[in-house]
């Protein structure tokens, strides 16, 4: 019989960390445990809890996943209060404030949140939930956004409800906020790399895939895979292929979905659209298609990730992963993941020459490149695969619930 739950990680992972994981499910068995957030598709947060909630339900914990379902004028305002907690200056109005708080109220009024024993609430966007419900079960805030130094007006109204919460959850040690008193926990993300988007292909898989969206395979390809963010700076990611191009034959992908919670990416992908027209072989890709990413990641020379403000960035792991260099900004969650001169290159954000000489470098240097890739696949295999965030869950659930 084919292999169906965690078992599958063990020729990845070793028998002895699955062995862990059930050691650590066990005083666990039976605990209903609801994840709240506020996209099924699109961006990160959603890409892993696809892959973690079963792996939770495999070993032994009843895990659901509910969504904040809102009518469009609520993710204008979350994404205002997305890009205050990244720093940027952002007037937040007493109206769209009540049209938040509106929105989490009716959805902790009528969503299950009653029949869980825990609650893990992703984000600013459900984020005041838990002012509108009974304190009768602990409930935990994972933060994807580095808080280091968010715009105080902002961070003064979502505070209090940060407050509220049992524990919080953040990516790395540099984007904790000094004046949280907060228990807070330190728990990267990670990929599946048994998933559509990170299972092995053969050649002739990928090959197909290039086709199949008429990319061509003559020339060396760079690619950066990001929602149309202008955290991510696609029009940026343009100015260094333009540069690369002077010296260097090659062709551009930009791929990423737009995230229902996102209301600036139609906005951000037609000044991309526009730009790119004045550039050869640039193809832009807004469909949702795992696969072809994943073929994407592994076809590409070079992989960019040349991001203003970033979470984590888990798309550079994801690269490392197929054995794919990366050349990327030194901000957020990046330098966890690229190591200078041995799992890809960092640049300074905004530093386009820069970028464009580190590319340069690499596609000249297929030794390099190699290198690179090999270190970099071992680095997310010893730190950033879904069976790691599946241990530092289970032990997170235990420290929450007083269980050791």
């Amino acid at each position: 019989m084919e292999q169906s739950g965690i078992e599958r990680y063990v020729p990845i992972v070793g028998e002895k960390a699955i062995v862990e994981i059930f050691q650590l499910a066990r005083p666990l068995y039976g605990l209903r445990v609801l994840e709240v957030s506020s996209t099924f598709h699109g961006g990160g947060v959603a890409g892993m809890l696809h892959s973690l909630i079963p792996l939770l339900n495999d070993v032994g914990i009843n895990a659901d996943w509910s969504l904040l379902y809102a009518e469009p004028a609520l993710f204008r305002v979350t994404k205002k209060i997305h890009n205050a907690l990244q720093g940027e200056p952002v007037d937040l109005s007493e109206r769209e404030f009540k049209v938040y708080l509106d929105v989490n109220e009716l959805f902790a009024r009528y969503s299950p949140i009653s029949s869980h024993d825990l609650l893990v609430v992703h984000d600013p966007q459900p984020l005041p939930l838990i002012r509108f419900r009974p304190r009768e079960v602990p409930w935990i805030w994972r933060c994807h956004i580095d808080l280091s130094t968010p715009h105080p007006p902002v961070w003064d109204r979502l505070k209090p409800y940060i407050l509220r919460y049992d524990a919080v959850v953040i990516s790395s040690e540099t984007f904790a906020k000094p004046d949280l008193p907060s228990e807070t926990h330190i728990i990267p993300p990670a990929l599946d790399p048994l998933s559509e988007l990170n299972r092995e292909l053969s050649p002739d898989t990928i090959a197909q895939k290039l086709r199949e969206y008429e990319i061509p395979g003559d020339k060396p390809l760079l690619v950066q895979v990001s929602r149309f963010d202008k955290w991510k700076d696609p029009l940026g990611v343009l100015q260094v292929y333009a540069l690369v191009r002077k010296e260097v034959e090659c062709s551009l992908v930009l791929v990423g979905n737009m995230a229902t919670d996102d209301p600036e990416g139609p906005e951000i992908f037609l000044r991309v659209q526009e730009r790119a027209k004045s550039l050869p072989d640039v193809h832009l890709i807004t469909t949702s298609d795992g696969l072809l990413v994943n073929a994407l990641q592994r076809a590409a020379a070079v992989v960019l990730q040349l991001s203003l403000r970033e979470g984590f960035g888990l798309t550079i792991s994801e690269a490392l992963w197929k054995g794919t260099p990366v050349v990327a900004t030194r901000v957020g969650g990046i330098p966890l993941q690229v190591i200078p001169e041995q799992t890809g290159l960092l640049v300074d954000p905004q530093d386009y020459p820069a970028a464009a000489a580190a590319v340069i470098r690499l596609l000249r240097d297929h030794d390099l490149r190699t290198r690179l890739g090999i270190q970099g696949r071992e680095h997310v295999r010893q730190n950033f695969l879904i069976t790691r965030l599946l241990r530092d869950r289970l032990r997170l659930f235990r420290a929450v619930l007083g269980k050791g």
